[in-house]
């Protein structure tokens, strides 16, 4: 196959940004350049490598192309920046798209990604930790923090550590639905603040003391910093890292409904099996500041 690198650089911004407009703006030509290139590498292949929707959707071998469009980004860019900065144009600087969890984004990640190098920018995706690994598999993105020790097909992973979520709630929300401790009884009664659907981490934790599975009252709310805010303001009990109740803990802002109750929950990083000097500095980063925050 006889594939142009301004050919996969359109499919890639066509993905990334979902519509051929918005792709033409990113690489500065015109709409209708950005459809004859993206048809041109569909010719080339001899598949059809997107679905015309809005946002523009890949397909099957559209992913496997876009691994490869993103793999050669990437090396470009390296190659870029051991040329120096001078010889960088807006092309070559290294994009890294990363699949993060929330509580990892809000607590020690971003102090990771800013000791990267000069010249490396991310575009983060958040998404739980059980999920993350879905976002690597189709090609998404290049590296992830997940759940998941077991590697994606052409990627690597290392155990970076675990985050332990206790169960917390505010001493008046105690008083009032804990009165006679943690029970089963209590845990079906009371609200609980959940993240999001995809967020079993307080059911983990009741089905642990039920043994059964229970259906309290729930608040949803998708914000890491605001659920946080959530338990503190008294609408639920919820499950917060030590990385992010600990202060609240120790004021007694908070208070821990069962010593004997918690969840570890590990994280491991995943990233593509490539030669990348980019890649490879923002795995040390990472890997370096969840040793000093997760233990």
């Amino acid at each position: 196959m006889d594939l142009q690198l301004d050919q996969l650089r359109a499919l890639d911004a066509a993905v990334a940004e979902g519509t051929f407009e918005a792709a033409a703006r990113r690489l500065r030509v015109t709409p209708s350049a950005v459809s004859q290139r993206i048809k041109a590498l569909e010719a080339a292949v001899g598949r059809i490598l997107l679905q015309r929707t809005k946002p523009v959707r890949p397909t099957d071998s559209g992913l496997a192309v876009l691994r490869l469009a993103r793999q050669i980004e990437l090396l470009t860019g390296d190659t870029a920046r051991e040329l120096g900065a001078a010889a960088m144009e807006a092309d070559d600087r290294v994009r890294i798209p990363l699949a993060v969890n929330a509580d990892s984004l809000e607590t020690w990640v971003l102090p990771a990604l800013a000791a990267a190098p000069a010249g490396v920018y991310f575009e983060i995706h958040r998404e739980d930790e059980e999920h993350t690994i879905g976002l690597l598999r189709d090609g998404t993105v290049m590296a992830a923090i997940t759940a998941a020790a077991q590697p994606v097909q052409g990627c690597t992973a290392r155990r970076l550590g675990a985050m332990r979520y206790r169960p917390v709630a505010t001493p008046e929300f105690v008083r009032t639905w804990f009165a006679e401790g943690a029970t089963a009884r209590a845990f079906d009664a009371a609200p609980v603040v959940i993240f999001d659907r995809k967020d079993d981490l307080q059911d983990r934790l009741m089905r642990r003391r039920a043994r059964r599975p229970l259906d309290p009252p729930r608040h949803y709310i998708p914000s890491s910093s605001g659920y946080a805010e959530a338990v503190r303001h008294g609408l639920g009990w919820g499950m917060l890292p030590d990385q992010q109740g600990s202060g609240d803990l120790a004021s007694g802002r908070l208070v821990v409904l069962d010593p004997r109750l918690h969840i570890d929950v590990p994280l491991y990083w995943q990233q593509w099996r490539l030669d990348s000097p980019a890649l490879g500095a923002v795995a040390a980063t990472i890997a370096a500041e969840a040793a000093r925050a997760l233990g």
